[in-house]
């Protein structure tokens, strides 16, 4: 099993092309059941051993634990991914953990700011975070941060603009961007390559952070990444960490209700887009959903901002 698991995350990360975190999730999760068949005294079971029913005491194992029935579905599914590539090899003849249901998940529609409340939101990222702080600062530390949000706010314009993931957004070229035609080239999930445009305003912000771009490149020196479109301080290119932590310290700067995150923006980007009348297959593309499916998940999200509307307005609602 050990050994196969292994085969198992060098194929992802080789042939699929997943993403690092993508990897951890699975050594992580396939490590815990393998944990799980191995008791101490115990010896590995290979892999045409294990049973559905083994995959069924590993569940409500991880149900005893408290876990979140998302996260065991996820956990369940690293499994069935696990056995699934074990058949195509030859490992085993068929798939236990196809025989083992998945818990069944509430389905959340994701808070969505709506578009004047975001448009308010990004129009209010123009001054630095030492806003409304009386300590005394280092003059030049201050300046530093006021320039960093001409950055900032170009991010957060691109992530609602486009409706990018955030790994879509630190992994832009230079050369993603035709500044021409607004238009970027995007790589999603699996390396699967999209064309997506981007309006005036992410535009204008782009425009505004390039001397700012060309100042720390110059004095990051050798160091500096000049194919990345954000970086951070140090010239390198900017981190999904980063990226996140921004979106949450804009949104407590402007007294955002909600807990923002870079997602949020395209959350924001697609059901804006459905509610004024775009096509759910063309949002569909826009995104980089495999599944049509997955896109629709945003209908309910439109469906409840109508709602909330009618209940707000009608008279007799």
């Amino acid at each position: 099993m050990d050994s196969a698991v292994k085969q198992f995350l060098t194929y992802l990360r080789s042939v699929r092309n997943a993403s690092p975190h993508t990897i951890r999730s699975y050594e992580n999760d396939l490590g815990q059941f393998l944990a799980f068949l191995t008791p101490p005294g115990t010896a590995m079971p290979p892999p045409q051993d294990v049973t559905h029913l083994m995959i069924r005491e590993f569940v409500a194992h991880l149900h005893d634990l408290k876990l979140e029935k998302s996260s065991i579905a996820r956990k369940l599914a690293a499994i069935r991914s696990f056995f699934k590539f074990a058949v195509r090899q030859g490992l085993v003849v068929r798939n236990p953990a196809r025989m083992v249901a998945t818990p069944k998940l509430p389905k959340r529609i994701p808070a969505v700011l709506s578009a004047e409340d975001l448009n308010a939101f990004l129009d209010s990222v123009a001054v630095g975070p030492e806003r409304g702080s009386g300590r005394r600062r280092n003059p030049s530390a201050m300046d530093s941060r006021r320039l960093m949000v001409k950055r900032d706010r170009a991010i957060l314009e691109m992530l609602y603009a486009s409706g990018l993931r955030v790994s879509e957004l630190t992994g832009l070229n230079l050369a993603d961007l035709d500044r021409k035609e607004l238009m970027l080239r995007v790589r999603g999930k699996g390396s699967k390559e999209r064309i997506v445009p981007y309006g005036g305003k992410a535009e204008q912000a782009l425009e505004a952070y390039q001397p700012l771009r060309q100042e720390i490149l110059r004095k990051a020196g050798r160091r500096g990444d000049r194919q990345a479109v954000f970086l951070n301080h140090l010239g390198t290119r900017l981190t999904q960490r980063s990226v996140a932590r921004l979106v949450k310290k804009y949104a407590r700067l402007a007294n955002v209700n909600l807990d923002l995150h870079p997602h949020s923006l395209r959350h924001a980007f697609a059901t804006h887009l459905l509610a004024d009348g775009a096509d759910l297959r063309a949002i569909q593309e826009l995104l980089g959903h495999s599944s049509l499916s997955t896109t629709q998940r945003y209908t309910h999200a439109t469906i409840r901002q109508l709602l909330e509307v009618f209940d707000k307005a009608h008279p007799r609602a």
